[in-house]
């Protein structure tokens, strides 16, 4: 059975106060608070900007892990920007073991399309061990929610992020289609170099 994580992601203009409130009143139990450093890279060959794919290699605390999530389409992302995919995680030893990731995707020809850096919290929902609700605050760029449900059923999960969203009163906080990568790049002005690295557009390459 594939399992696909179904989630969608909105912006708060607070810093995450009032939905971390609201968490706790609804008896959410603290999951575990972690500085994440992700590092997303891409093939020379395939532009992983324009079809959203998802090259990363994670530190998050003590642990490490390589992940890929494939292209979108409409049959992975709704027009309400719930995005539905599978996603192909190797966890590896220890956070030391991300460096050795982040050198091997460079052996191999892999170009880095951006690092995010991220404060994030979780929290899980009672009874309800596949449904998490991550508060993040992102380095240049402010803090987000984002409800993520693990399951092998999309169409349900989206009607339960759809309840979960509402028990937390977050209905009226803009949506946020696009992945931390892109919005870091657009912040840093590397969003209009799709598809090149960050030291490509820097004129640093390797020849």
């Amino acid at each position: 059975m594939t399992m696909i994580e179904v989630e969608r992601k909105r912006a708060l203009a607070d810093g995450g106060n009032a939905v971390t409130a609201r968490l706790i009143e609804l008896g959410y139990r603290d999951a575990g608070s972690f500085v994440e450093v992700d590092t997303y890279y891409g093939p020379r060959h395939r532009d992983f900007l324009s079809t959203r794919e998802c090259l990363r290699v994670r530190r998050s605390g003590q642990l490490a892990e390589i992940t890929y999530k494939p292209a979108s389409d409409a049959t992975t992302h709704s027009a309400a920007d719930v995005i539905a995919k599978p996603e192909v995680d190797v966890v590896l030893a220890d956070s030391d073991e991300a460096e050795a990731a982040n050198e091997l995707m460079t052996c191999v020809g892999m170009v880095m399309l951006a690092r995010v850096e991220k404060a994030r919290t979780l929290y899980q929902r009672g009874g309800s061990p596949g449904v998490m609700v991550a508060v993040d605050v992102v380095d240049e760029l402010g803090a987000f929610v984002e409800v993520e449900i693990m399951t092998s059923d999309a169409d349900g999960a989206a009607m339960v992020l759809e309840e979960v969203e509402s028990s937390l009163g977050i209905l009226a906080s803009p949506v946020v289609a696009a992945p931390y990568r892109d919005l870091i790049r657009e912040c840093s002005g590397t969003a209009d170099g799709a598809g090149r690295s960050v030291d490509d557009q820097e004129g640093k390459t390797d020849g």
